[in-house]
């Protein structure tokens, strides 16, 4: 399957500002880390999306696993994992990420998955599948799930509730003018109503959801994101600066400050979102352990 790639121009790379320059760790940890997902066969979205936080989440042993393969049926403008025509599930998926979850003494995961619109379920079944065979092998694991949209079918929707995820994440990304955009094949009032039917399957599982900011958003158009998040009861908001993967991706049109990431996370909280993670490295799993808890313990300072 062959995608149209974003039509425009091909500006040179816009350089960093110092706050997006940083040294990579390095160590035994990492490389512990590099083996056993590479000796899973269990893609992550660590390298498939050129995340510039590897290393340090690795060093940390943190990963996020990518099942379902590392080709995806969609193109979106910001995403560097490839467009092309899928394999089928692996069978034995379920299995090796379990026993990669269990190796790696994790006590958080996350699971993302390519979109599988070629799939009758879009992938959902295997989701499910994977989510319990983590369950069974590592009781004591917060597993947080992100996947596609699954065209906010409710089977789909339910078949991956029921498999009894600890957090459900899926990103918004982008505000609603640019989202047409960004993420042609995707929808921003879909999104909403994935995270709504979630909300409405099950109240105490948590909800979250990740924003991009340098796209050309404007505050207003920002804070009305967050509050259309808030409006479905989403617990927990990431918000991190977009990072161009390559000059056929849709440009940075800014760098945003960390203080102005301060000032984002404090209005979220504001609006009462239970757990805000906003910086210009924060992507929407990264130390997603540590946001996570954090919902627990802004609870005991209220107390």
């Amino acid at each position: 399957m062959e995608l149209p790639l974003l039509q425009q121009s091909r500006p040179s790379r816009r350089r960093l500002p110092p706050w997006l320059k940083r040294r990579l760790p390095t160590g035994d940890v990492l490389a512990h880390t590099r083996r056993i997902v590479a000796a899973s066969g269990v893609a992550t979205v660590c390298e498939e999306a050129h995340c510039p936080n590897l290393a340090e989440c690795w060093s940390k042993r943190h990963a996020t696993f990518m099942i379902l393969g590392d080709r995806c049926t969609r193109r979106c403008h910001f995403c560097a994992v490839k467009t092309a025509k899928p394999a089928p599930p692996a069978a034995d998926e379920p299995e090796r990420l379990a026993r990669a979850v269990a190796e790696l003494g994790l006590r958080h995961v996350v699971v993302t998955a390519v979109a599988r619109d070629d799939l009758p379920d879009e992938g959902a079944g295997h989701f499910a599948a994977c989510v319990r065979r983590i369950r069974a092998e590592s009781p004591d694991c917060v597993i947080e799930v992100l996947p596609a949209d699954f065209h906010a079918r409710d089977e789909c929707v339910g078949l991956l509730c029921e498999a009894g995820p600890d957090i459900y994440n899926h990103n918004q990304e982008t505000t609603e003018r640019l989202s047409p955009s960004i993420r042609p094949q995707a929808g921003y009032r879909r999104s909403l109503d994935v995270l709504r039917k979630v909300k409405r399957r099950s109240r105490e599982m948590f909800t979250k959801s990740g924003l991009m900011v340098g796209l050309g958003e404007t505050r207003k158009e920002l804070n009305r994101t967050m509050n259309d998040l808030r409006s479905v009861d989403v617990d927990i908001l990431t918000v991190g600066q977009y990072l161009r993967p390559s000059d056929l991706h849709a440009p940075v049109v800014r760098f945003v400050s960390p203080g102005e990431f301060d000032e984002i996370a404090e209005e979220a909280r504001d609006m009462g979102f239970r757990s805000v993670a906003a910086g210009p490295f924060v992507r929407s799993s990264y130390n997603a352990a540590d946001v996570y808890s954090a919902i627990y313990q802004r609870r005991d300072e209220m107390i």
